[in-house]
């Protein structure tokens, strides 16, 4: 039977081992990985924490790795809930009044949606697909919450929603809903060319949003830093 001190000592590999892993998920996104069970209990990135890496999917339904180690240009990550909700809708077409600004200051902005890759345009309003027409919005699935759990906005859908969204004919099936049971707290952060979160903003009432002006602002933060 092994001494104590070469039973401790066996161990300290591992332990390293496991320090390592939690030290690296702790920078680059909450370790735990948490799903609050309420908008309310979301526990947001905040300013000066390390981004996340994380994958979501494009429209086509190819993987995108977010990696902010590796930016080229700084970035603004705008997070909704999926097409069927009108607020999201609404911001969308908001912001599409200083988007072209944001986009000649060298920020790429990238929207983050529950809804499946097939489902990123189609569920828009057709007024909202039309105000965002050719303006070069990049929105991407995050079907599979990854991106939520990383950011910290993840919480588990009400029942109500996931009960009478598709008694109105809503498709949320394969959505963050559907399949998980989760919606991200609607959100926006901006991230530096280090990979450093510059500023966040989250707010458990859905009905309330990031104003398209406050967004240009963040957005020219970005290019002193």
């Amino acid at each position: 039977m092994p001494s104590p001190r070469t039973f401790v000592v066996s161990l300290l590999p591992l332990a390293l081992l496991m320090s390592l892993i939690c030290s690296s998920a702790i920078r680059y996104g909450h370790a735990d990985a948490p799903i609050a069970e309420t908008a309310e209990a979301v526990r947001p990135l905040a300013a000066g924490d390390a981004a996340p890496r994380f994958t979501v999917r494009t429209v086509d339904g190819e993987n995108f790795d977010f990696d902010p180690r590796r930016l080229e240009r700084p970035a603004v990550l705008i997070t909704f809930r999926g097409g069927w909700c009108p607020y999201c809708n609404f911001h969308l077409s908001e912001l599409r009044h200083v988007l072209p600004e944001i986009s000649a200051m060298d920020v790429d902005v990238l929207f983050l949606s529950g809804d499946r890759p097939e489902l990123l345009y189609k569920s828009l309003s057709a007024e909202t697909q039309d105000d965002i027409d050719g303006l070069g919005y990049t929105i991407l699935s995050d079907a599979d919450a990854n991106a939520a759990i990383a950011l910290g906005i993840a919480f588990r859908a009400p029942e109500r929603y996931l009960e009478v969204l598709p008694e109105k004919g809503i498709d949320i099936a394969g959505s963050s809903m559907g399949r998980h049971g989760v919606l991200p707290v609607p959100a926006v952060f901006a991230i530096d060319r280090s990979g450093t979160i510059a500023y966040a903003f989250a707010d458990a009432d859905y009905k309330v949003r990031l104003p398209a002006d406050e967004l240009r602002t963040v957005a020219a933060g970005l290019t002193t830093r």
